[in-house]
């Protein structure tokens, strides 16, 4: 009895939580959805009188929202490439290989972890600069080529692989490209799905980066656009806030279909990581 009580107990705080969490994108997902007149209510509503499909056609017109996203999906894309390809090679050396100091260099990879983006913003700041780069993708890509956290996540999982794998691998003639792409790699499927979500997540909601890298239109992100369409409604919010709520959806969704349909890989990757 004691211990069907605890599972219940536990079922319902779960519930609570998860409704907790929810609650604001539930929020966001009805202003969206709702006519200026609803949102200027005394009394606010749980769900739209009616629902005004047309709110996401109308935040399209308000921005530039297909150039917009365009350059996010550009951005994201290059910076999941890059960084997973690096990853899997900079993992494969500090995990698989041989060489004098390669525990200092992986320490200093370490260190790249505690150190936040706007400590070495000005230095690449001047560097894009110099290089002519500013307002370009490779402003928006290039600084984030190389993830730390995913070298540190990749070299974890190749560690607890067999050493004789890859020695066999050798035997049948396997270069060192073939042994990381189409044994380790794979091996290691769930923690690069993690690793791509991760990415996807970073990269597609990143605001700081490209605010200060980009000054026109034709390279803004949709992050940066929001933040537009927010300024260009101040003090008219009530009449045009189910507009920033409807670009907001849209903006999440991508997220959202990514992490269900890479869930069950990055539970098996937690599931399997080892720290060693």
């Amino acid at each position: 009895m004691t211990k069907s009580l605890g599972v219940t107990t536990r079922y319902i705080v779960a519930i609570l939580i998860t409704l907790l969490i929810f609650f604001p994108v539930y929020w966001m997902l009805v202003t969206a959805l709702k006519s200026p007149h609803e949102l200027r209510l005394a009394v606010p509503t749980f769900w739209p009188e009616k629902l005004m499909w047309q709110n996401f056609f109308q935040a399209f017109n308000t921005i530039p929202f297909w150039r917009f996203a365009s350059n996010t999906l550009i951005q994201t894309v290059g910076i999941i490439f890059l960084q997973i390809n690096i990853g899997l090679m900079a993992a494969y050396a500090f995990a698989k290989g041989t060489f004098p100091g390669r525990e200092k260099l992986f320490i200093l990879v370490l260190a790249a972890l505690i150190v936040p983006d706007q400590v070495t913003f000005v230095p690449v700041y001047v560097m894009m600069s110099k290089l002519g780069w500013i307002n370009t993708f490779y402003a928006l890509i290039i600084p984030h080529a190389a993830s730390a956290y995913g070298i540190f996540l990749l070299r974890q999982t190749f560690k607890s692989i067999n050493n004789d794998v890859i020695e066999a691998a050798k035997v049948d003639g396997a270069n060192r490209v073939q042994i990381l792409y189409r044994i380790l790699t794979p091996m290691a499927f769930p923690t690069v799905i993690t690793l791509l979500v991760i990415s996807f997540i970073h990269s597609w909601n990143s605001y700081f980066w490209p605010l200060v890298m980009t000054n026109s239109n034709q390279m803004r992100v949709l992050t940066v656009g929001i933040a537009m369409m927010r300024d260009s409604i101040a003090g008219n919010e009530a009449l045009n806030f189910h507009l920033l709520m409807a670009a907001s959806v849209v903006v999440i969704l991508p997220i959202v279909l990514v992490f269900i349909f890479a869930q069950k890989y990055i539970v098996a990757a937690m599931a399997n990581s080892t720290f060693k």
